[in-house]
This record gives structure tokens, C-alpha cells and sequence, in this order.
């Protein structure tokens, strides 16, 4: 597992209900289910990881965040997972209303567009930054709503969700040692985690 699903993992009860939004090949419901025993499930919007992920036995329906979130009635889940998709979304502020509709929780994951490396690529070079996590060409990429550690919690702001943790982190797996100070995690953090919920 990626070290942005370890951490996810970790901040999820044993024994939850948890539904996975792009679930990718299903290796966080895995591992739910085989160390937490949680009731975990997912729905992705590429078939053939899907297809993958059922393959293994895992309950992964083809689904799209944009859309197929609203079909589930309120509280059906204590989790709802979005790991590194918020920037890829469609609709981001509706996919959090809908997450945070039908569960208790929403855990977000992203990668931090205000890291340094990032706004040092784009001075210096003017075109859209490769790193790690940002690895695909602007042309190509899924990602249509990068946004920082800041954009993220203004908008959590103003829908009125409660931040009950967050770490800022880096691609190799080390934790900000600055994780009381959004300034400086926003501009050092290569990846965000929020656990939100509802005020």
C-alpha cells in the first residue's frame, strides 16, 4: 500500500462501515477487511481496475464520484475515502457534501500543489511542475482542481466541516515535523490527509 493509504487505515475504527471513492486496484479495502475487519467496499471509475479488484474477490462496483455518490441514502457508511481524486473530480465541493452526506466521516487525501517544489518549478521554468506525485504532463493529466493545503481548508471553512485531524506529508513517507503550522505545511508537504465531519 501507498503511504497515504497506510495513514488513511490508521485513522479508521476497526470494525466500520467504509465506502472507498476511486478505490483504484482495491488494496486499502484489503487491507480493511483483513486488519481491521471492516466492512469495506469501493467504487471506481476505471473498469479495468474494477474489474481487478473483483477478480480478488473485493466488492468494487464501476462508479463515478461525480454522479453515482448521490444514489446512497444518508449515514449509510462511519467512513467515506477519497484517496488522491479530490483534484480529479468534476465537482469537488458537491463530492465532499455527498461524502460527508452518506457518512459520518470523510477522509481526503490529495497531493499538495502548494509545495515548494512546485511553485520553484513553475517560476523558474514557466511551464506546469513533474515531481513524484505529479508525474503526468499537463496534457494528459486527470487532475482539473490542484489545489494547496490552504484551498482545502478554506473550503472546509466555509461549508462548515470539522477538521479532526490532518498530517501533511511527503512522498517517501516521512511526517512534517511542522504539522502545527499550516503555513509552513503547505508550503513543505508534498501530500495533504483530512478526517473531516459534519459540525
Amino acid at each position: 500500500m501507498r503511504l497515504d493509504q497506510r495513514l488513511i487505515a490508521d485513522m479508521i475504527r476497526p470494525r466500520s462501515r467504509v465506502l472507498d471513492v476511486g478505490s483504484g486496484d482495491g488494496a486499502l479495502i484489503d487491507h480493511l477487511y483483513r486488519n481491521r475487519q471492516c466492512d469495506a467496499r469501493g467504487i471506481e471509475i476505471d473498469m479495468g481496475e474494477v474489474t481487478r479488484s473483483v477478480a480478488h474477490g473485493l466488492p468494487v462496483m464501476h462508479g463515478d464520484a461525480d454522479h453515482d455518490l448521490s444514489y446512497y441514502p444518508d449515514d449509510s457508511f462511519d467512513y467515506v475515502v477519497l484517496q488522491r481524486t479530490l483534484q480529479a473530480v468534476e465537482r469537488p465541493r458537491e463530492v465532499l457534501r455527498q461524502m460527508l452526506r452518506i457518512g459520518r466521516h470523510a477522509i481526503v487525501s490529495f497531493p499538495n500543489f502548494g509545495h515548494w517544489r512546485l511553485r520553484l518549478q513553475l517560476l523558474t521554468t514557466g511551464r506546469m511542475p513533474m515531481t513524484p506525485v505529479w508525474h503526468t504532463q499537463w496534457y494528459e493529466t486527470p487532475n482539473i482542481h490542484p489545489c494547496t493545503i490552504r484551498d482545502f481548508l478554506a473550503l472546509c471553512e466555509a461549508e462548515g466541516y470539522v477538521v479532526d485531524q490532518w498530517l501533511a506529508i511527503d512522498e517517501v513517507g516521512d511526517r512534517a515535523p511542522w504539522r502545527r503550522s499550516i503555513r509552513l505545511a503547505n508550503l513543505f508537504g508534498e501530500q495533504a490527509l483530512f478526517l473531516l465531519r459534519r459540525a
